[in-house]
């Protein structure tokens, strides 16, 4: 038998600066030689915050259910003892999560050992819906538990169950499920709502329909900032009740028409001169969302404007919010994705839409905005 010539090494691909990084030797060096020095110790520091990142959101899910934060925020500083017995946690184990949160920024140390609000903390407090957002990432965790099988798509996800809409459940959506999403997005709408009219006007709009609307927070900013502005409503028949209930509440009853309906199974109402999607088409499939905009157009006068709003990717210039968090998130949805403000634009472009206005997101990691208008 003649014996077959060892395979030569496989030699890396990746150019000669990723390859001199990756050798060990060099850094070894790099971490002696003074102006390497400092660049090593960042670039280690921040590989070591991804590779603890999982443990530091974990923390603040502590914090968060034990309700830590809201506690020294009712009653001011406290010592771990005192927390420890409150959220009926063993003392030793408390001072582990307090030290860890204060190390996060989140909780402040005094010089007489009790711990205080700090002012990252006390901001969680004041962001609308971010407590409500972290407890629920208990259904994302459980899908990020296993990356691998997340990406090959097996198995049902916590979120997909959680969001059975996003499948066109329609009439099978139990009222106390609508409910639940609903309240969920409607708490953390107020900043998206804030930064969308901040970079998308509605000056010379006669009649607005909020399509995919939840429970009405959107327009609720819409009818402060524009009290003349005529509204509706769109979404599953199952919403409506809450969001008549949302919006009796905050004395706006009289001024949102309701249209309870699917966008999925119907076309959409007409008569108004401006549709807005706000975080809505990054819950749906490429086909859904073209059939929507089609939908929108349809829907809408000449002149007519779609107003999308919503994160979204980076395209060529990768963003962390939406290349990372949303675009994870919407995988274990199980049928959405986050979509670049260039590809919303093509997909708008190819439903009939022209004059595309791609404002810049002033906060990215709640939302990104355009705008377009139907061609006369």
């Amino acid at each position: 038998m003649v014996a077959l010539p060892e395979a030569a090494p496989r030699r890396p691909r990746a150019g000669w600066v990723a390859r001199l990084l990756a050798n060990p030797r060099f850094q070894s060096l790099a971490g002696r030689v003074p102006l390497a020095r400092g660049i090593a110790r960042r670039d280690g520091a921040a590989l070591f915050d991804l590779v603890q990142g999982f443990v530091q959101s974990q923390v603040l899910m502590a914090l968060v259910e034990l309700g830590v934060l809201r506690r020294l925020y009712d009653h001011g500083a406290q010592r771990a003892g005192a927390l420890a017995r409150v959220c009926e946690v063993p003392p030793d184990r408390m001072a582990h999560l307090v030290q860890a949160g204060a190390a996060l920024g989140l909780l402040r140390r005094r010089r007489d050992g009790r711990f205080a609000l700090a002012r990252r903390g006390a901001a969680l407090l004041g962001v609308p819906g971010l407590e409500a957002m972290i407890r629920h990432h208990r259904a994302f965790y459980a899908d990020m538990a296993d990356p691998v099988a997340l990406l090959r798509g097996e198995g049902e996800t916590e979120l997909a169950r959680f969001w059975p809409y996003v499948f066109g459940a329609g009439g099978e959506i139990a009222p106390e499920v609508a409910e639940r999403y609903s309240d969920l997005m409607a708490q953390s709408q107020g900043l998206v709502a804030e930064d969308v009219l901040r970079v998308v006007g509605l000056r010379g709009v006669r009649c607005l329909m909020d399509v995919g609307g939840g429970s009405g927070a959107f327009l609720a900013a819409v009818a402060r900032a524009y009290p003349a502005l005529s509204l509706r409503l769109m979404d599953l028949p199952e919403v409506m009740p809450e969001a008549a209930r949302r919006l009796a509440g905050l004395g706006l009853s009289g001024n949102v028409e309701l249209c309870g309906g699917s966008f999925r199974d119907e076309a959409l109402p007409t008569g108004a001169d401006a549709i807005s999607l706000i975080r809505v088409l990054y819950d749906h499939s490429d086909e859904t969302v073209a059939d929507l905009l089609a939908k929108c157009h349809a829907a809408l006068p000449p002149k007519g404007r779609l107003i999308v709003a919503e994160p979204m990717s980076g395209g060529s210039r990768p963003e962390r919010a939406g290349d990372v968090y949303f675009s994870f998130y919407t995988m274990a949805m199980g049928t959405g994705r986050v979509r670049s403000a260039a590809r919303i634009a093509e997909m708008c472009r190819t439903a009939g839409f022209a004059h595309v206005t791609i404002p810049r997101a002033p906060r990215p990691y709640i939302t990104g905005a355009l705008s377009c208008v139907k061609a006369e």
